[in-house]
């Protein structure tokens, strides 16, 4: 997914989790985890998002909390927002529960796995390289047998 729309989405998780009450940034990034199984986004995605939200009018400071931590809130235009942008937050809550779904079948290990084999390929032999397409090929191949009911849990 592009990082505009990613972005735009998280805008949308961020006004829905605060329309259920306020919270500083760090309390936000751990709910977006906890409720939507994503990996927690980085203070450097999340407060610009905040700042953002503000100058749209759409949250607002409602005060310090522990630590000297920001407490923001959703404000009426932010209601608003999402009340008129109902089927766009509808698809957003579908596509994370999707994404909580793919994680917990094990598809932030297969995430990472795939970032390791993409930064280690220069320091590869090419013994590696040939097994690694082979093994790319064959679950490649199998994942699209399971998507076509081809294979069932269990058999091979």
């Amino acid at each position: 997914m592009e990082k505009p729309k990613f972005r735009g989405h998280l805008k949308l998780l961020v006004l829905k989790i605060l329309e259920e009450g306020p919270l500083h940034g760090y309390g936000i990034m751990a709910e977006l985890e906890r409720r939507y199984g994503m990996p927690q986004p980085s203070p450097g995605t999340i407060y610009p998002i905040l700042a953002s939200l503000r100058r749209a009018g759409l949250i607002e400071v409602a005060g310090e909390g522990k630590r000297e931590k920001k407490l923001y809130h959703i404000t009426g235009k932010g209601k608003e927002y999402l009340r008129e942008h109902e089927y766009e937050v509808k698809e957003v809550l579908e596509m994370a529960e999707r994404f909580r779904e793919f994680a917990r079948l094990g598809g932030r290990e297969l995430a990472e796995v795939l970032k390791e084999a993409f930064s280690s390929i220069s320091e590869m032999s090419e013994e590696q390289k040939r097994a690694l397409a082979k093994e790319f090929a064959e679950f490649t191949k199998r994942v699209r047998l399971i998507l076509l009911g081809e294979i069932k849990e269990g058999t091979e």
